[in-house]
């Protein structure tokens, strides 16, 4: 394929929009399927024909900033990216639990996408964090569906705001990279529906993003962009999705039953290869020519939907993006830590004296702001710690490397480094130590080994902490590092994440209480890799990766297991105290119209200004599947003065009390008792109310294979059977049974029972008691 960019790609930016049925009947049949494949690597086919123009749009990364490239793009699309704002990642913006701001910053995305020509920019991702090896989790909000779905739909309605879209990716269940584009993710309806799809769900419900990415992964064998269940029974059938679903780059294995399943755009080109391979199924019958209409359709209507914003392309300032990435970078940073020492918290610092403070760490003068891969962005400008701390000051801090980070420092350089961290350490009222993953430890196209931080810093910390009480731990990390093993040694711990571009100086407005920390952890840390639920089922084998734990995804695991945890779901630590007080829930309905409103009244009861997550969760201990013990299913954040008070109300629907019923394979709202809890954190609830939900008939339909116990338990079958077996206390029917056959026979299936001659019932009062059953 060619990797020139067309030299004017969008020709037709100041024409009216385009007539999508006319185009339909006027285009031939090679220019249709020519729409449904890329022009290059990173643009939309065009028509140039006269009488049947269809202008070529451009599409590009990331989901934190713009990574359009310049010039020629190489094969992999990764290089020579112009200027833009790196906010911060994923992990980072999930932290702040802020839709609020997740909107604020997709509206920035927006306007930066725009003034550079780009129709679509190719995010979120909001994958669930299976695993804290995925070496993509700094692109992945959550560990939890809700949290994913809600800040990747804030994200979402920002950036479409401006006139261009998104794409919602990697649909679905692509929850690794080892393998990544032909394993195949073995997991139940279940699991699929309550945890790798809910936040899919609510993202497009919410948002109506202008695309969605099919993912590489196969699901249950076969590949997303084959699979009609997901892109049109689920996606388009049951949520109303009306958009285009486009293709992760390189992702479609076979053309044809990819479009009739529901790809509408293969990216990025074939050279039109695939292209002929359409036509000519088309051609020969095998694919229908109204299921590419709708595919042509669907990339037209996309096409009005960008024009607008294309002939306007507007502009963006500079330094107000880099403002709001310093603030979303601070909030989104979480105070996992924060002990006393001498009787006072270390955190956060006093600038004076600076003399007293030592900072150490490549980490702070180098920073590590953001992950490895298709997101990389050329940055506008970049702020490291190190300088805005002396900002901060007004004095320039000691500093020491303590550590390198690339592979060509060898072992005694580290030696060397530590020594001179250590002696600068031994002076210090305090030490900032910046510690984190290198670059080369997290990226897009491989899964991390371990949880660790690089050994070097390890040593680099036991030696600091030896000779100074007050350390401060910084992290910069895409995804969870073991932090339980060395916990004890640093006094507090600002977990950073990869902040994007401002990070450096949100990290400076922390430490020094500039702004208050309020990020929340939106992934469990576990004290072990071990521990995670996933352990031992990732990242697979031979093709093959088994969700084996089913639906006890991260925090729902280690709650289920009663399992300690280093950080649990939620948490995050502020200068500032909460208290919680007056919950109530009123339930409403019943059923599938059952909802419940959740109040609780919030107040500061600490001395500065911040901001709380509060979080509600709803347990179903009366289940009759395994649910966890709780999940999230609403959560707001509320800033507050000091002793400022309010209340929040939280609105839950039936779909939030509802589970996947594997049998009935719909949502149901099972009847009985469930605990809505409100709290700062997945372990640390300050509140909880038990209200009792009437439920719909969840009454399973009798079969031949459904057993005695089963059939004894349904309103009809039941009643018949047991009025048969009373019947026959004296023998003298073949009904009769006691308890303790009973108790035997209750796991047996009805038509096993038929078939044993002279046992309770023969084939033929088997199918008039399953008549009786069916009619109710």
């Amino acid at each position: 394929m060619s990797n020139e960019n067309p030299a004017s790609p969008t020709t037709a930016r100041a024409a009216g929009p385009l007539d999508v049925e006319r185009l339909i009947q006027e285009l031939t049949l090679e220019e249709k399927a020519s729409l449904t494949s890329g022009l290059d690597f990173w643009h939309t086919q065009p028509v140039d024909r006269v009488g049947a123009e269809v202008p070529a749009v451009m599409v590009t990364d990331g989901p934190h900033g713009l990574r359009k490239q310049s010039g020629s793009a190489d094969h992999l699309g990764l290089a020579n990216s112009v200027p833009a704002t790196c906010f911060p990642t994923a992990a980072a913006l999930g932290s702040t639990w802020n839709v609020e701001l997740l909107e604020r910053v997709g509206r920035a995305l927006g306007r930066e996408t725009r003034a550079n020509d780009v129709a679509v920019l190719l995010g979120p991702g909001i994958n669930i964090k299976r695993s804290p090896l995925c070496g993509r989790n700094f692109e992945y909000f959550s560990e939890d569906p809700v949290v994913s779905g809600d800040l990747g739909a804030a994200l979402i309605n920002g950036v479409q705001s401006q006139g261009v879209g998104t794409s919602l990716k990697h649909f679905a269940a692509n929850n690794q990279e080892t393998d990544r584009m032909r394993v195949s993710a073995d997991v139940d309806e279940r699991t699929l529906r309550e945890i790798y799809l809910t936040g899919f769900e609510r993202a497009v419900t919410k948002a109506s993003p202008w695309t969605v990415m099919c993912s590489y992964n196969k699901i249950n064998g076969t590949y997303a962009s084959e699979d009609h269940w997901l892109l049109t029974e689920v996606l388009r059938d049951e949520w109303g999705y009306d958009g285009v679903v486009v293709s992760d780059w390189g992702a479609v294995s076979n053309r044809v039953p990819a479009l009739a399943a529901g790809l509408d755009l293969e990216m990025p080109a074939t050279g039109g290869r695939t292209d002929a391979e359409v036509v000519a199924a088309v051609r020969a019958g095998e694919l229908g020519e109204a299921i590419l209409d709708q595919a042509v359709r669907r990339h037209l209507t996309l096409l009005n939907r960008a024009l607008p914003a294309l002939a306007e392309p507007g502009t963006y300032d500079v330094a107000e993006h880099h403002a709001l990435a310093r603030e979303a970078a601070a909030e989104g940073a979480v105070l996992l830590r924060n002990e006393p020492v001498d009787g006072a918290t270390v955190l956060p610092l006093d600038p004076t004296p600076a003399a007293s403070i030592a900072v150490i760490g490549e980490f702070a003068r180098t920073p590590r702001y953001q992950g490895a891969g298709s997101s990389q962005v050329q940055p506008t400008r970049l702020d490291d710690a190190l300088t805005q701390i002396n900002a901060i000051t007004g004095s320039e801090v000691s500093f020491a490397a303590g550590f390198g980070i690339t592979a060509e420092v060898s072992d005694a350089d580290d030696a060397a480094l530590r020594e001179e961290a250590v002696a600068l350490a031994r002076d210090a009222g305090t030490v900032v130590l910046f510690l984190g993953l290198p670059a080369s430890h997290e990226s897009e196209g491989f899964d991390r080994d371990d949880m660790d931080l690089p050994a070097n810093q390890i040593a680099l910390l036991e030696a600091v902490s030896a000779v100074c009480a007050r350390v401060v731990v910084v992290l910069a990390n895409g995804s969870a590092v073991a932090i339980a093993p060395w916990q004890d040694r640093a006094a507090a711990i600002l977990e950073g994440w990869l902040g994007g571009q401002a990070g450096g100086g949100a990290i400076a407005d922390l430490l020094f209480g500039v702004r208050n920390p309020s990020g929340k952890l939106t992934e469990t840390v576990p004290v072990r890799l071990e521990d995670n639920a996933s352990y031992g089922n990732f990242p697979g084998e031979l093709g093959h990766v088994r969700y084996g734990e089913g639906v006890l995804v991260g925090y729902r695991y280690y709650d289920a297991k009663r399992m300690d945890v280093a950080f649990p779901f939620g948490h995050g630590l502020s200068y500032t105290t909460f208290a919680y007080d007056d919950l109530s829930v009123a339930v409403s309905g019943e059923g599938t119209t059952a909802s419940l409103t959740v109040d609780v009244t919030v107040t500061n009861t600490g001395d500065v200004a911040g901001a709380e997550v509060v979080q509600v969760y709803v347990g179903d201990p009366q289940s009759a599947v395994e649910r966890p013990e709780r999940e999230l299913k609403a959560f707001g954040k509320v800033s507050l003065a000091p002793g400022g008070t309010r209340t929040l109300t939280f609105e839950l629907d039936a779909r939030d009390l509802s589970y996947w019923h594997p049998v009935l394979r719909r949502w149901v709202v099972e009847g009985g008792e469930f605990v809505v809890s409100v709290g700062a954190s997945s372990r640390d609830l300050r509140g909880s109310a038990t209200v009792t939900v009437v439920g719909e008939d969840v009454t399973l339909p009798l079969t031949p294979s459904s057993t005695l116990s089963e059939a004894l338990a349904h309103p009809v079958a039941g009643a018949i059977l047991r009025d048969a077996m009373a019947a026959g206390d004296d023998g003298s029917s073949a009904m009769a049974i006691d308890e303790s056959m009973l108790a035997m026979a209750g796991d047996m299936p009805l038509r096993v029972i038929a078939a044993f001659d002279g046992m309770m019932f023969d084939q033929s009062q088997l199918e008039q008691l399953l008549a009786a059953a069916d009619a109710g």
